[in-house]
């Protein structure tokens, strides 16, 4: 049964919502100390507008970061439902991942504001179909088993720090390294032993810490 349809003002404050979104992403992870105004400047809208749907750039920043991490779940648990072809769930789920770029927002808003309960609750849901994905490759032979989970997720924010060229051509690019680096991870690997310990949860949790 579909939905039926918005109304002409809720339709325009869905509009107006998903702008907000779109220009908060760009604005925060080219500047996280960027001002509130900056968004609504980019999105086209009042400040009035912008303010009636997020109080604060806080709760700006909690509503990005929690679609973020709602888009990586889902990304993740469509690939953990493909149980077909092992390297290809798990590869399926390290383009997903990539092509959401979920990490982008990882790597520049870290640390800048204060997550909520309910940030926390999913925070900790990506993380557990993070080791589900990679226990399960593991278990399966085609994944080499001395990469971690943190390894991954330090591998998905190296490739999401590849800006060049537009939005296109840095998606572009991304897939093509993250195809470079399959190759490496897939079993039998191309050397024996990875230079270095990995890195540890406590380092990663670090980096949510706020920032003096």
């Amino acid at each position: 049964m579909s939905s039926p349809p918005m109304s002409g003002r809720k339709a325009q404050a869905a509009r107006n919502d998903e702008l907000i979104l779109q220009a908060a992403r760009a604005v925060f992870t080219a500047d996280p100390g960027a001002p509130i105004a900056a968004v609504a400047e980019k999105a086209g809208v009042g400040i009035s507008a912008l303010y009636r749907r997020y109080p604060s750039k806080e709760a700006l920043l909690q509503k990005l970061c929690g679609d973020g991490l709602k888009l990586y779940i889902e990304v993740t648990e469509r690939a953990l439902a493909d149980e077909s072809d092992p390297w290809e769930s798990f590869a399926a789920y390290l383009r997903g991942i990539v092509e959401a770029d979920s990490s982008s927002l990882t790597i520049k808003l870290a640390g800048t504001f204060t997550p909520t309960e309910e940030l926390g609750r999913d925070a900790a849901r990506a993380s557990a179909l993070a080791v589900e994905a990679h226990g399960r490759a593991v278990a399966a032979g085609v994944l080499r088993p001395d990469v971690t989970p943190a390894d991954i997720a330090l591998l998905f924010e190296q490739l999401a720090s590849i800006k060049l060229g537009g939005d296109e051509r840095a998606a572009q690019l991304r897939q093509r390294y993250l195809t470079l680096a399959m190759d490496a991870l897939r079993v039998p690997p191309a050397h024996r032993d990875l230079p270095g310990p990995p890195p540890a949860d406590a380092e990663l949790a670090t980096r949510w810490r706020p920032q003096a």
